[in-house]
C-alpha cells in the first residue's frame, strides 16, 4: 500500500475520533451534556469525552448528569486515565505534566 494512501486512511480515522469525541473546557457543564446527548441521538454508538487537569472533575459531572438524568440506557465503557506533558511556559523552565481522563459512552 502507498505511503499516501496509509496517511489518508489515518487522517481519516483521527477524523472520525475527533468527531465522536467532546472535549470539556471551560463553558458550562451542561452545554457539554447537550454535545453528548446530541452526538448519542444522532446516531453515534459510542463517543468519548475528554479533559484535561482541572476539567476531570467537570467531565465526570458532564457523564453523571448524561447517565443518570437524560439517558439511563447509556453506559459507562473503559475509563481511561493518564500523564501528558505538556511544555513549560517559560522558556528553559521544567516541562508540567497535566492529568488526562478519557471517559467512553455507549448506547
Amino acid at each position: 500500500m502507498p505511503k499516501s494512501a496509509i496517511s489518508s486512511i489515518v487522517k481519516e480515522e483521527n477524523e472520525m475520533a475527533e468527531a465522536t469525541s467532546v472535549f470539556i473546557g471551560q463553558k458550562p457543564v451542561m452545554n457539554y451534556v447537550l454535545a453528548c446527548i446530541t452526538l448519542l441521538q444522532g446516531g453515534t454508538g459510542e463517543i468519548t469525552v475528554k479533559a484535561r487537569g482541572r476539567a476531570i472533575s467537570q467531565a465526570v459531572d458532564v457523564v453523571e448528569i448524561v447517565r443518570r438524568r437524560f439517558m439511563p440506557d447509556v453506559k459507562v465503557g473503559p475509563i481511561t486515565i493518564g500523564t501528558a506533558q505538556l511544555p513549560a511556559r517559560e522558556q528553559g523552565g521544567p516541562p508540567s505534566n497535566v492529568s488526562s481522563m478519557e471517559l467512553v459512552l455507549r448506547r
